[in-house]
Formats: C-alpha cells, sequence, structure tokens
C-alpha cells in the first residue's frame, strides 16, 4: 500500500473511533447516574451501525480525499457539513429502526452526538496540522532563521510552507511589513516586527541567516531598499518572483525563492530588447567593432556574428585576446567572415588604413578603458 493509501486509512480509522466514542459519550452524558438498561442495549446495537452509516456519508463528503495536515479554513467547513448530514442520517435511522422494543433515541442523545462530533472531528485536524507545523515540537527540522518582508498572502504561504515542509532548511523568526495595524501581531506564530522603514533594526537586533523579500508585486525601489538593509549587515537577501513569473510557472511559492538579480533592483521595468528587429539593419552588412577583444567588444562580436553580416571586422591592439575572439567565432559558431586586425585605434594612420580596405557600413567602438577606479590610481 502506498504512503497516501496508509494515510487515507489511518484516517479512516480514526474518523471511525471518532464517531464511536462521540455516540458512546452522548449517552453517558444523558444520564447521571449511569445508563438506564434499555439505554444500554440501544447503545449496544447501534453502535456499529452508527458507525457505517457516519463513514459512509463522510465518503460522500470526500473526508478522505483531505489530508488532516493541509487542512483549511475550506475543508473545515465542508467538514462541518458533512458531520451534520452524517448525523442527521444516522438518527434519523437509528429513531425509525428502532433495534430495542418501544425505546426511541432520544433528541438529546441525538443533539449531543452531533456537537461532540463535530468537535472531536474539527479538533482531530486542527491538532495534527498543529503538530505538523510547529517547529518547537521537532517536528519540522530547524535551518536558516529568515526574516519575512511582506505579511500578506504571499508571505502567509511561504511561512505556512516553511512551517509544514520538512525539506525547506527555513525557520521564519519575524515578518516585516508597512501596514501599522500588523505590528506586533502574529500570523502563523510568527510576529510583525515592524515597517520596512526599521528593517536595519529588526536585522541588527535578531541576526537572521537570510531576508526574503514575499511581495511578488514589490517595485525595484522596495527590493533595492531591502537589500541595502541587509547588505549593511552582510546578509543575504532572497525574493521571490513577480506576479507574471508566479502565473507563468508552477504555483511552487517555496521552489520558485531565488537570489535578488540585477534586474530586482533596477527601479524601473526591464526593458525586453528586441533583438531581430534591432540587429535587421547589420545582415549583408560591413561591420567593424574596435577593442574586439575585450569583455564588451568580444560579446558584440558574438551577438553581431548571430545576424551574419557580410563581414565582421575585429579591431584590437593585443594580440592574444584578438587571437581568441577570432578562434571561437571561427571553431565553436562556424562565422568564417571575421577578420582579425591588429591595430591600435589611437593611431590615426593605421585605422585610416583599415577604414580605407574594409569600408565598413557600421561602426561600433568598444576599445576603452572601462576600470575606471584602476586608471584613475594610474
Amino acid at each position: 500500500m502506498s504512503g497516501i493509501g496508509r494515510s487515507r486509512l489511518l484516517q479512516l480509522i480514526a474518523d471511525a473511533a471518532i464517531v464511536a466514542v462521540s455516540w458512546v459519550m452522548a449517552f453517558e452524558l444523558r444520564f447521571d447516574h449511569g445508563l438506564p438498561v434499555y439505554y444500554e442495549t440501544l447503545l449496544r446495537r447501534t453502535i456499529l451501525l452508527v458507525v457505517a452509516i457516519k463513514l459512509v456519508v463522510f465518503l460522500a463528503f470526500g473526508f478522505h480525499r483531505r489530508w488532516w495536515r493541509y487542512v483549511s479554513v475550506h475543508d473545515m467547513w465542508s467538514a462541518a457539513q458533512g458531520v451534520v448530514a452524517a448525523s442527521l442520517v444516522a438518527d434519523v435511522t437509528v429513531y425509525f429502526v428502532s433495534p430495542v422494543h418501544n425505546v426511541r433515541l432520544p433528541r438529546s442523545i441525538a443533539a449531543m452526538d452531533l456537537l461532540i462530533t463535530l468537535a472531536l472531528i474539527a479538533g482531530a485536524r486542527l491538532l495534527t496540522r498543529t503538530v505538523m507545523e510547529r517547529p518547537g515540537l521537532g517536528v519540522v527540522a530547524r535551518g536558516k532563521e529568515v526574516i519575512v518582508v511582506g505579511a500578506g498572502d504571499a508571505g502567509r504561504l511561504i511561512v505556512q510552507e516553511m512551517q509544514r515542509s520538512r525539506m525547506l532548511a527555513y525557520t521564519p523568526i519575524g515578518f516585516v511589513d508597512d501596514d501599522e495595524r500588523k505590528r506586533n501581531t502574529r500570523i502563523l506564530g510568527v510576529r510583525v516586527l515592524g515597517t520596512l522603514a526599521e528593517l536595519p533594526r529588526v536585522v541588527r537586533e535578531y541576526h537572521p541567516d537570510e531576508v526574503l523579500i514575499a511581495i511578488p508585486s514589490a517595485s525595484g525601489e522596495m527590493r533595492r531598499r531591502v537589500f541595502e538593509a541587509a547588505q549593511a549587515a552582510n546578509v543575504p537577501v532572497k525574493t521571490l518572483p513577480g506576479l507574471y513569473e508566479l502565473i507563468s510557472g508552477d504555483l511552487d511559492l517555496a521552489g520558485q525563492i531565488r537570489p535578488v538579480q540585477v534586474e530586482d533592483v533596477l527601479g524601473r521595468e526591464q526593458v525586453e530588447v528586441d533583438f531581430d528587429r534591432v540587429s535587421a539593419y547589420l545582415k549583408e552588412q560591413t561591420v567593424l567593432v574596435t577593442g574586439a577583444g575585450g569583455s564588451i567588444g568580444a560579446e558584440l562580436c558574438r551577438q553581431i556574428a548571430r545576424v551574419l553580416p557580410k563581414r565582421l571586422i575585429l579591431v584590437d591592439q593585443a594580440e592574444t585576446p584578438l587571437f581568441e575572439i577570432e578562434r571561437e567565432l571561427l571553431d565553436e559558431r562556424e562565422f568564417t567572415a571575421a577578420m582579425p586586425v591588429l591595430a591600435d585605434v589611437k593611431n590615426r594612420a593605421r585605422m585610416r588604413q583599415v577604414f580605407e580596405k574594409y569600408q565598413p557600413d557600421v561602426v561600433f567602438h568598444a576599445a576603452a578603458y572601462k576600470h575606471v577606479p584602476l586608471n584613475e590610481s594610474n
């Protein structure tokens, strides 16, 4: 039997025990000085019938399809409806079947049975979820301590996942949220420690291992503020992807936690470049790139080679980098129209020769000193 099958069987057995205990308690509570003989006989002759009827109704209401450790408010309302329906069917059946001659089921016993069953069914599920989710009970291993920025729906969902998943090595130790009404309140047992403006203080006081931005709609400016506050304390920052990424991907929030990227802190929307449209004017043209062996120039050459220009003139004063980018384009990318030219862009006569010989249509001037601090110190 699979793990899921065993779990559902155990839930069914537990529900059967709850139904039996509730039925017995209803009879016992009805009489202060012990059960009269005829009611004791009624209890013995009806208990198995009541358990069978209620389990059938529970199955019809899908009780076996809901794991107790993931029970929600919606599940609790469905369970309440199932308990009421099961109790009505069982009570009406016992009343009319009347297994003991001239003894009817008292209405008070029926009412108490309904209330006790409802309380035990709800209590068992809530207790199971509580035990599974409380890190303090040792069921979920403690891992990295995390401050969660955002006490909204996404923050609540991610904390819930951290609390109940053994595979996530995270322990939420507090929220930060700009809603003042949430200050010092607890969400899933985790306290809201302050506002975003107070994040530097919160990080200093609680020493988290990580800060997690749990606001999919957070602006680049907000992400930047969080990043700077955490960076000042040398604390890594992770984030949930944006709303579009969440909708277009799977809904596993915990699985989509990732380090903060440059795009997250731009303070604006990322510019998406239509490569085909931008590069169309390079096709079948003679293109010259200065500084072709440098990091920027080499990447320009790689991208330009994709659109198949008529010729690509690679100009650089450094022999080795020039040789390497020319070999890469030829051997790895099979671009044979690359022409390496060893030349210094500061040499006007040499550059005049290059332009007269190759007559480029487009020039990308990437030959420049880019390491500013290094050049300033020299």
